[in-house]
């Protein structure tokens, strides 16, 4: 008696379990098995190629800051030069401007011309302020002097009497302001005199 299962029509034979082939066939469901084939890198040609053109670019970048940050530098010196030396004439422009304005103002006195002595002396001169008078010498056909200007000083005068004979001139300066006379023989006086007005100036 025979073993064998009986066939219907469209049979295909025992079954197999699942998952699983006849030997040398792929199971049910699954694509055929291909072995992974190793992938190929870059070619060392290739990464050294790469290397040098970064090691290029690098150089140059190098290079473009370094001419940057020197040329920086140089206007940086030479601006800082200019400064320099607007800042030491401003300073000589202030210390000369501050020596101007402290340097203190003079009255000058002078008297010029001929004078001979006469029987009394020689040329009488007397010059000051109205709080300061004195007596000034004639030689040489000349004579001079100075005061400092005090503030608060009524008026400046000076008067040359001669002493017989002579022809003189004589002057008062203050503040750019000059008041003049004249005297001929005798004993004529010349007389010169600035006076301070409410507006602080002299006339």
């Amino acid at each position: 008696m025979s073993n064998q299962q009986p066939q219907h029509p469209g049979w295909a034979g025992p079954q197999q379990p699942y998952g699983q082939a006849p030997h040398g066939q792929q199971p049910y469901g699954q694509p055929p098995f291909q072995p992974q084939q190793p992938k190929k890198g870059p070619g060392a040609g290739k990464v050294i190629g790469l290397g040098c053109l970064g090691l290029v670019g690098v150089a140059v970048v190098l290079g473009i800051a370094a001419a940057a940050v020197s040329g920086s530098g140089s206007n940086d010196s030479s601006s800082s030069a200019s400064k320099s030396t607007t800042g030491n004439k401003t300073a000589a422009g202030a210390k000369d401007d501050s020596k101007k304005a402290s340097a203190p103002k003079t009255v000058v006195f002078k008297v010029w011309g001929t004078a001979p002595a006469g029987a009394l002396g020689g040329l009488d001169i007397n010059y000051g302020s109205d709080s300061d008078t004195r007596k000034g010498v004639f030689k040489n056909g000349k004579f001079e002097a100075t005061l400092p200007l005090k503030k608060g000083a009524m008026y400046y005068t000076l008067n040359a009497q001669l002493q017989g004979s002579g022809d003189i001139n004589c002057s008062v300066t203050v503040d750019g302001q000059t008041k003049s006379g004249h005297a001929s023989g005798g004993y004529n006086i010349c007389d010169a005199q600035l006076s301070s007005d409410f507006t602080g100036g002299w006339q």
